[in-house]
This record gives C-alpha cells, structure tokens and sequence, in this order.
C-alpha cells in the first residue's frame, strides 16, 4: 500500500496547474489591452466629435468662406458679425492638433494624423469638407492605440 505521491503524479500535476495559469494570465492581458484600446478610442473620438461641433456650427453660420487653403489645411471665414476668423489643422512639428484661431480644440493626449479641408464656394450653398485621422499620444506607439478617422461635409446657411 502506498502513502505518498509518485514523482511523475507530482510532475503532472504541477504541469497541469502552470498550463492553467499561463492560459489564466494570458486571458487576463488580452482583456487589459482591449480595456487600454477602448479608452484610448473614447479619448480620441470625444476630443474629435468636440472639434468637430465647434467647426460645424460656426463655419454653418458663417456669412461668407474667405479662403481655403490645404498647406497646413486652414479655413478662413466671417463669422456673423463679420469677424475674421480661421481653423487650421496644426500637422508640423511634434504637437499635431486642431485649432480655432489661437485656441485649441484638441487636448493635448491627441495627436492629428492627417488632416484635410477641401471648399466647394462655387455650389448653391457653398460647403466645406473636413477629414481628419487621430491617435491618443499616451498609447501612440503600443497595441492599445486606437486610430480614429471622421468626416464631415458642411453645407453654409448663409451664401
């Protein structure tokens, strides 16, 4: 009769439980990265949709396109009371962002990737087409990073 445990029965059993914890921890860093990518894309699609309100009501209600301009991709408008006004997406450098005249309309933890802005004034009513592609800078380099594109077409109210 036997009291203890063999060598093998301990070996396997020691196997069993590392295999068991290897597929645990694997599973648990698999759900860690797509946590990390789902906020990373809240982050940059928030800072986006933001930007994007800001453009669209204001060049929507602009009494008349001024320019249009694609190096560095830049919109020039008066706005309804005739106040001079620009957007201008800043891609040079290493602080990529969108800006409203001198303000910033992207946060800091957002870097635009590309952007382009495209004025159609010959159209009844005129309109302005914005892409713009951003990624989140804390994860900018990582498997968690998420890259974001949105368009928008505006068609002015005022022409």
């Amino acid at each position: 009769m036997k009291n203890g445990f063999t060598l093998i029965e301990i070996l396997v059993v020691v196997i069993i439980f590392a295999t068991v914890g290897l597929l645990s921890t694997r599973a648990i860093l698999l759900s860690v990265q797509g946590s990390k990518k789902g906020s990373s894309s809240v982050t940059v699609r928030e800072n986006l949709n933001y930007s994007f309100s800001v453009i669209e009501r204001l060049v929507r209600n602009a009494n008349k396109i001024i320019s249009c301009i694609s190096s560095p991709p830049t919109i020039t408008y008066l706005d309804e009371k005739d106040v001079s006004t620009t957007f201008t997406c800043v891609t040079s450098g290493s602080d990529k962002y969108i800006a409203s005249g001198s303000a910033r309309l992207t946060s800091s933890e957002v870097v635009i990737t590309s952007c382009d802005i495209v004025c159609d004034l010959t159209s009844v009513p005129p309109s302005v087409t914005i892409d713009v592609t951003a990624k989140d800078v804390i994860t900018l380099s990582t498997k968690e990073s998420a890259q974001i594109s949105i368009s928008s077409k505006i068609l002015l109210r005022t022409y």
